[in-house]
């Protein structure tokens, strides 16, 4: 790395949409604990970044409907500058992370978190988030649930579209 770079602090924030309530209910209703049901959206440059069903959005740090993240994880620091980035999230959002491309299980917020803090830090997000699929699938239960659960499509009101969302 350049010594003289400018680097840029990035965050991962984790929001729990079942507000605690999949750490109680889920014992019951899949025969194992769950300690959440994750969001998580990358934090730099000033703005959140989250993918849902409505594509690429950003918002200042905790101004989704969610508020405060439940969790912050530090994952480093980047050189890529805000200009590339934005060129990058942009060419996302046209393809791969189109609102339309979103599935609850196989390619929801969680994996464009991923995917983003890898080309910024090279560091993953915990895996305990991007598992957390495959254990909900892996139940009776959660493959009961798929054929509802696939039509949902999560997007955290506050947010503004980076992309063209479902109609690009």
């Amino acid at each position: 790395m350049d010594k003289n770079a400018t680097r840029y602090n990035v965050q991962l924030y984790i929001y729990d949409l079942s507000r605690g309530m999949a750490r109680n209910l889920s014992p019951i209703m899949l025969g194992k604990q769950l300690d959440g049901i994750w969001h998580t959206a990358i934090v730099a440059y000033g703005d959140e970044f989250f993918f849902g069903g409505e594509g690429i959005s950003s918002c200042s740090p905790g101004g989704t409907m969610l508020g405060s993240p439940d969790t912050v994880v530090e994952l480093g620091e980047t050189e890529v500058s805000e200009e590339i980035f934005m060129d990058y999230l942009s060419s996302l959002g046209e393809s791969t992370y189109r609102g339309d491309r979103y599935r609850l299980f196989e390619h929801n917020c969680n994996t464009f978190t991923n995917e983003v803090a890898q080309f910024l830090t090279g560091r993953s997000i915990p895996s305990y988030i991007t598992d957390l699929p495959s254990e909900v699938l892996a139940t009776p239960f959660g493959q009961i649930l798929r054929p509802i659960l696939d039509s949902i499509h999560i997007a955290p009101p506050g947010g503004n579209v980076i992309n063209g969302g479902r109609n690009v």
